[in-house]
């Protein structure tokens, strides 16, 4: 599949529509009940961080086919980078959409002067697992912890 990858410039109507259903993929898991609806007003904010961008990968056709955003943040020790919520329409998986979102975060975050780029994925995704390490990632030895501060 040919494919062209942007950074999301505004928080249009087809971006917002498209995160809709590609969040949903993504958390498929999740029951209807327990998934809170993106609002325009949450795009807004990740397409505005200064420390963020949403990458968009787009079909032939113009059609959205995925999405991923990569964060560079500096810390006491070194300028990171983390790349969050690489998914893909099932319509356009398997046809190397998540390789190029996933090289193109990398890229953005050495450009960016990081020194290293972290991710998580769950193991029940077996595709993204497999990719990863293509691309050059190590699988790390960590727990990974969340605290919720608020629901959606």
């Amino acid at each position: 599949m040919s494919i062209t990858i942007e950074i999301a410039a505004e928080a249009t109507p087809e971006l917002l529509t498209a995160l809709r259903s590609l969040t949903r993929q993504l958390n498929f898991h999740l029951a209807e009940s327990e998934q809170s609806e993106l609002s325009e007003a949450q795009v807004a904010r990740v397409v505005a961080s200064p420390n963020s961008s949403l990458l968009v990968a787009r079909a032939e056709d113009g059609r959205i086919v995925g999405t991923t955003t990569v964060a560079v943040f500096d810390t006491p020790t070194g300028r990171r980078a983390w790349i969050e919520d690489v998914v893909v329409d099932e319509s356009a998986r398997g046809q190397g959409v998540g390789e190029a979102l996933t090289r193109e975060a990398v890229r953005r975050a050495d450009e960016a002067g990081a020194d290293h780029v972290d991710l998580t994925s769950a193991p029940y995704r077996e595709a993204a697992n497999r990719l990863y390490p293509r691309v050059g990632f190590e699988r790390r030895s960590t727990n990974v912890y969340r605290l919720h501060l608020r629901t959606h």
